[in-house]
């Protein structure tokens, strides 16, 4: 990921994620699967009836265990859940990572990278397009959080045991976990449990324009794309 020199323009961005904020999160479909390894096998109407599985596959399991626990705010989850969260997390190369699970009870968040998306959130432009509010940390934990009970849970669960056929002969054949599907139900787990009203997806745009404004302007324009619709920049 390239560094720009100039200062972010904090309108530019409060302008993207007013015009993000409005998409549905069933809407997201080709962009949710654009980074799947196996993208190229899915048809656009296996993608739009898996994208709303896992939706709901994240808002189930985000409702389970917030009952379960009697707890729904993520950090004290994840305490309850004996999960250690610390801020221990490099870029790698050149790919900015926003937070990391490692298994079986870890999760690494970019602290840097959180503190400068919540500043901009706070910021008048920000507000304004985005009014009922946005906890980035606590949307990127919730996240991770979902990988964690996923992996409790791995026996059962949908993102878990849907599988797609890569090859079959006599007896004999090749099935895939689909990787997009995991990342689809931890978004809706994160929106459901923080009470987010917008698609977590716009999380991308946001934090990476801190680190470049230009490359968050070209995904905004591929989020747009990707879901039908026009871009004004």
């Amino acid at each position: 990921m390239s560094v720009d020199k100039n200062p972010p323009d904090v309108n530019t961005l409060a302008a993207m994620l007013g015009d993000l904020s409005e998409i549905k999160m069933h809407d997201w479909y080709q962009y949710a699967f654009s980074g799947d390894p196996l993208n190229g096998r899915f048809t656009d109407e296996q993608k739009k009836t898996w994208m709303g599985q896992a939706i709901e596959c994240g808002s189930r399991y985000s409702e389970r265990i917030c009952e379960s626990y009697h707890i729904q705010d993520p950090r004290l989850l994840a305490k309850a859940m004996g999960i250690r969260v610390s801020s221990s997390i490099e870029d790698i190369s050149d790919r900015l990572i926003f937070a990391q699970y490692i298994e079986p009870n870890q999760i690494r968040m970019n602290n840097k990278v959180v503190r400068r998306a919540e500043d901009y959130v706070k910021t008048p432009a920000v507000a304004a397009a985005l009014p009922a509010g946005l906890n980035v940390g606590d949307l990127i934990l919730a996240h991770e959080l979902f990988h964690h009970v996923e992996n409790l849970y791995r026996d059962e669960i949908f993102t878990q045991k849907k599988k797609l056929r890569l090859w079959s002969l006599g007896p004999f054949h090749s099935d895939s976990k689909i990787m997009a599907l995991s990342e689809i139900a931890a978004m809706s787990f994160a929106r459901e449990m923080t009470d987010t009203c917008y698609s977590p997806y716009l999380l991308d745009v946001l934090l990476i324009y801190g680190q470049s404004p230009s490359d968050a302007v070209e995904l905004y324009r591929e989020m747009l794309k990707d879901t039908g619709r026009k871009s004004g920049m």
